[in-house]
């Protein structure tokens, strides 16, 4: 009796209620209509929704790809920089949050810089990712920055900029901040070497990130949908106490009243800034 009891028994009930284990990412709901999209149709629709036209964040190295020439492209390294200039701490150590967040995505900050060829134009692109904490600006980011407008400046390339932030890094309080001088003035040596600047805005694009670098392009590129905007919607009507406009700091918004200069699908961006950069760089 024993025996059935404690081997024949249990080897049958974990046969009946034996379950398959099923991957909880294989769907992906929508946050524009609702729609369960699988995985592989939205990755090979380059993350955009194909019932709603609905634009996904897409991760940094599938937008290299995207935007350079038969995906080819070099990375280029961020500067040396103190990695916690004020010791800050809250919940956590902010040396442990870096830590977490380059063990998650395999990179030093949140900043990518790449160059090669859009349509056969030389560009030098310094990408945000949104996935590393949250794409905030710290020392690095800004330095990042600084770095890849000198490679622009010495390969005589345009400078390209495609921010997904949702503002200055607060770990690093005043010095996260000083990024926002730093880059505006890469920003105006590019225009001293009469070289292309060039903003694709995605989603987000906020705080001290779209008050600095980010709205002083020779050109605006926004992604449809994207939120483009300093401060947060409540906050913004809980200061001025009135209800926003409908679709207020989206991509169409500040298009529609002159902030954005054009709104281009995902599957347009390399021809459009082709076309672009064959304007400015003739």
């Amino acid at each position: 009796m024993n025996w059935i009891t404690n081997f024949v028994r249990p080897k049958i009930r974990a046969l009946v209620t034996q379950k398959t284990e099923v991957p909880d990412n294989l769907w992906v709901k929508c946050p524009g209509c609702g729609a369960m999209l699988f995985h592989r149709e939205l990755e090979k629709n380059m993350q955009v929704c194909h019932h709603c036209g609905h634009h996904l964040r897409l991760k940094v190295d599938q937008r290299l790809k995207l935007l350079f020439d038969n995906e080819q492209y070099e990375t280029h390294p961020l500067p040396a920089v103190t990695l916690d200039p004020l010791k800050f701490k809250d919940r956590k150590k902010y040396t442990d949050r870096l830590k977490e967040a380059q063990s998650a995505t395999g990179h030093r900050d949140a900043l990518r810089i790449a160059s090669g060829t859009i349509g056969g134009k030389e560009v030098v692109v310094a990408a945000f990712d949104f996935e590393f904490m949250g794409g905030s600006m710290g020392a690095a980011v800004g330095s990042g920055i600084v770095r890849a407008g000198e490679i622009a400046l010495k390969n005589k390339a345009a400078l390209m900029v495609i921010p997904a932030s949702g503002g200055a890094r607060m770990q690093e309080g005043i010095v996260s901040l000083m990024q926002m001088p730093r880059t505006t003035i890469a920003v105006h040596r590019m225009r001293e070497a009469k070289l292309p600047y060039i903003v694709l805005l995605t989603d987000p694009t906020t705080g001290g990130v779209s008050a600095s670098f980010a709205m002083l392009g020779d050109v605006h590129i926004a992604e449809p949908g994207a939120q483009i905007g300093f401060a947060g919607k409540r906050v913004i009507e809980e200061t001025i106490r009135q209800k926003l406009p409908e679709g207020f700091q989206t991509a169409e918004y500040l298009e529609a009243h002159g902030m954005v200069d054009i709104v281009v699908p995902r599957k347009d961006l390399p021809s459009a800034i082709a076309k672009i950069l064959n304007v400015l760089m003739k």
